[in-house]
């Protein structure tokens, strides 16, 4: 445990904690959180998670845009589904980008898991993306990513980030029952 990964996992859970209760302030949060997380996961050969945050922070600076509309228009952060053949769209696709990923990681770098890796990775994006345009079913993602997760972060000895996730689970299970409420 370090004081990268400590700090990081402060601001994870106060960042989550925030999304669940639809507020902008997550997104200041979640932009120092996701700065620190890829510094802490590129030093753990987690490359697809030190990309993942690169990617979080611009993700983060869409949705904060997005929620801030949304606010404008409706006087707070609605909520949406997916219909079907949405949902079908976006686990096929999670499938083979996590697959075609995972291949890249495997052949091109020394990534300690890289299918495993990639496959949270992949996973993270569309969970991400799916949160920014304030769709109930990022949660359901979350979960899976989270339960995943905690097992990986555990194996590579990055202990507290582990158990952030296992906090993160909680959040996720609390913010799929506060938002399916509002959509």
């Amino acid at each position: 445990m370090t004081w990268l990964e400590s700090i990081a996992f402060i601001l994870g859970v106060a960042n989550v904690t925030l999304v669940v209760r639809r507020s902008l302030w997550n997104y200041p949060v979640a932009l120092v959180m996701v700065s620190l997380y890829a510094l802490l996961f590129w030093r753990e050969r987690l490359y697809s998670d030190a990309a993942l945050q690169l990617f979080f922070f611009a993700l983060n600076l869409y949705g904060w845009i997005v929620w801030r509309r949304s606010v404008a228009q409706a006087g707070e952060v609605t909520v949406d589904r997916l219909s079907a053949p949405e949902r079908g769209g976006w686990l096929a696709g999670i499938a083979v980008a996590s697959l075609g990923w995972g291949t890249v990681m495997a052949h091109w770098t020394d990534a300690a898991m890289p299918f495993w890796d990639a496959a949270n990775a992949v996973t993270s994006v569309a969970a991400q993306i799916l949160l920014a345009r304030r769709r109930l079913e990022n949660w359901l993602l979350w979960i899976v990513v989270d339960l995943s997760s905690i097992a990986l972060y555990a194996v590579k000895g990055l202990t507290l980030t582990a158990i952030l996730y296992v906090i993160f689970l909680g959040l996720s299970l609390w913010g799929y029952r506060e938002w399916r409420q509002r959509a």
